[in-house]
């Protein structure tokens, strides 16, 4: 690869610790990878779009028709911003399959000390 051994140590790290049950934010490149991976939900992740097969997951991802995330330098702050349809599924599905993902983003961000702001349906709860 070419690549340095201390960077791609740094890139193994990054990788090893953005699972949500046993990771956190170690490094700039771990925070920003815990970011860009907790914050992707999006209908088009659903391949099947029979919604009477759908998990909860698929339920949840689908509902979500519109995902943005932001940075706003500025500001400092990091802004995920989702619109929900909740006649798909409440933003409490959301919560049930996501509060652990929301939580890693915010100490992510927290490492990189800036601010995570989550906005759904434009109320912001974060």
């Amino acid at each position: 690869m070419g690549m340095p051994v201390e960077e791609r140590t740094e890139i193994m790290m990054a990788i090893g610790n953005h699972d949500e049950k046993t990771g956190t934010a170690v490094s700039d490149i771990s925070a920003a990878l815990i970011l860009a991976d907790k914050s992707d939900v999006h209908r088009d992740r659903v391949l099947n779009t029979n919604l009477s097969t759908f998990d909860i997951h698929d339920k949840v991802n689908y509902a979500v028709t519109d995902a943005d995330l932001k940075i706003d330098s500025q500001e400092k702050k990091v802004i995920l911003k989702l619109t929900i349809d909740t006649k798909i599924c409440p933003v409490l599905d959301y919560f049930e399959i996501f509060m652990d993902r929301t939580m890693m983003s915010k100490y992510a961000a927290k490492y990189l000390n800036i601010w995570f702001e989550l906005l759904i349906n434009n109320s912001r709860l974060l």
